[in-house]
């Protein structure tokens, strides 16, 4: 009896360690022992529970609020810049893999005099 109750009780937590639940603005990478093997979208996800990873991937746009700044022209005239930035996530696989070369390359971007753009 106490071995049923146990078998029991073991296959639920596997089935609640398994299962997840995403919402409609978000996406899934899932990492089966550390390669990537597919991208869900949202709604029920199984997983199998010690050999699979799940990431969520926000998919909507975010903003970001840069702070007034005061720049010097090439002509030596003082003014100050307010910038807004959008991002928005097209392939989240891409994203899962590349995020922290992404935040290091924003943090360590150079400074441009203003009217210069450095779109690479």
């Amino acid at each position: 009896m106490y071995t049923i109750t146990i078998l029991v009780i073991l296959v639920f937590m596997f089935l609640a360690a398994s299962i997840r639940i995403l919402n409609e603005y978000e996406r899934a990478v899932i990492f089966r022992l550390g390669r990537i093997i597919d991208q869900k979208g949202p709604g029920l996800i199984i997983l199998i529970p010690v050999v699979d990873k799940m990431v969520k991937v926000d998919m909507r746009t975010i903003t970001l609020d840069v702070p007034p700044q005061d720049v010097i022209t090439r002509d030596n005239v003082s003014i100050k810049v307010n910038a807004v930035v959008y991002f928005r996530v097209i392939d989240a696989n891409a994203l899962s893999l590349m995020w922290k070369t992404i935040s290091t390359r924003r943090r360590s971007l150079p400074r441009q005099p203003c009217g210069v753009s450095a779109v690479r």
